[in-house]
């Protein structure tokens, strides 16, 4: 089995999709999101605390795990699920915005790019073709079409010259699968409408059984990014899941949700945690600061799990002290969070209430004050 999936649900008030994505390692409602295990790992979390504070889907990096420790260790394995012993299901990116990311570091062509290492220098190549065939070794449920993530505000000439690629290579990716993962076309285009139009159109003509949409939370403004969510929400196939990559703010994942979009994963969360900024649903917390040095409030007192009945206090000795228990406890309280904010939303459309519940967060939380 691939994957199926159906829209339950459409909120009357906003518009957004309540879903059922079934997966060969689990059955998941959408909207989700997925947190990253870059390296095979929830960054300081154990397999078991990964499927605590997530859905049960997380995502692996295919550049990362290419690189280190390689396909033949992840293969005398199984998969990276046996390597990692994760019991859940699992989506891989396809290595395109690490290497585009190396930008004084490569050179690409239509056959694919050649790059240097980012640690010791030396020479690697990745093409569509073996961007599929490392992914089909990490054996992961929904795979990614190599693609080149291109700066928002590159100019148009070059914009269109990387979706035509993009799209080709997306072809020649699809051609060169030989198991039965669910493969994704990436569709990209900054913030240009007409270019994302023929990315998405281009891309619904070659048949996936979902699409992800890259490109967007890579420093645009925030207005831009819904601009382009919402456009290709009139855009993109009804009966087919929606990805954004990249995306995990609170206030990002609501007016995404509300712009039709399926699925999210991003660092932030577990970023912010290892430098003490703790999600809670009362709002954002940044715990070093002083004010909560005698604060013995538990850290959340609307969330289950260890993490949320530590004190306020007591989490930011942690970071003093440079323990590293600090460091986890936040990871598990920002993803717990992200967890239950996104069973939030799906609730709310079910009731076909998501606007009012996101203008409920405007007036008690402080994650909308930053625009």
């Amino acid at each position: 089995m691939s994957i199926k999936f159906e829209v339950i649900k459409t909120c009357k008030q906003s518009g957004a999709r309540l879903g059922r994505l079934e997966t060969p390692h689990g059955v998941f409602e959408t909207p989700f999101f997925m947190p990253v295990g870059t390296q095979g790992t929830v960054k300081t979390l154990s397999s078991e605390e990964a499927m605590a504070v997530s859905e049960g889907l997380i995502l692996a990096n295919t550049y990362h795990l290419w690189l280190q420790p390689g396909m033949d260790i992840i293969k005398a394995h199984g998969a990276l699920r046996d390597f990692m012993k994760w019991d859940g299901a699992l989506l891989t990116d396809s290595g395109g915005f690490q290497v585009f990311s190396l930008t004084d570091m490569r050179k690409i062509t239509e056959e694919g790019v050649d790059f240097k290492h980012h640690k010791n220098g030396s020479s690697l190549f990745l093409s569509p073709e073996l961007s599929i065939q490392i992914q089909e070794v990490i054996g992961a449920d929904i795979i990614m079409s190599f693609d080149e993530c291109p700066p928002p505000y590159a100019d148009d000439a070059y914009m269109k010259e990387s979706v035509e690629r993009t799209l080709r290579w997306a072809k020649r990716g699809k051609d060169a699968l030989r198991t039965d993962q669910a493969l994704f076309g990436i569709v990209q285009g900054g913030l240009n409408k007409d270019l994302r139009a023929m990315s998405a159109k281009g891309l619904i003509d070659l048949g996936f059984p979902g699409y992800s949409i890259g490109g967007l939370s890579v420093g645009e403004t925030k207005e831009e990014m819904y601009e382009i969510t919402k456009f290709l929400d009139g855009i993109l196939p009804f009966d087919k899941p929606r990805y954004l990559m990249g995306v995990g703010a609170p206030d990002d994942l609501i007016e995404n949700v509300i712009n039709g979009m399926d699925m999210f994963d991003c660092v932030l969360p577990t970023r912010i945690a290892r430098h003490g900024t703790a999600w809670t649903t009362k709002g954002k917390v940044v715990i070093k600061n002083q004010t909560y040095e005698h604060d013995t409030s538990p850290l959340d007192d609307h969330l289950t799990g260890w993490q949320a009945t530590e004190s306020k206090a007591y989490v930011r000795h942690l970071f003093k002290a440079g323990e590293l228990l600090g460091k986890r406890i936040v990871t598990m309280q920002n993803l717990m969070y992200l967890k239950h904010l996104m069973k939030e939303i799906r609730q709310a459309i079910l009731e076909d209430r998501l606007l009012d519940f996101r203008d409920q967060m405007k007036k008690t939380t402080n994650y909308f004050k930053t625009r």
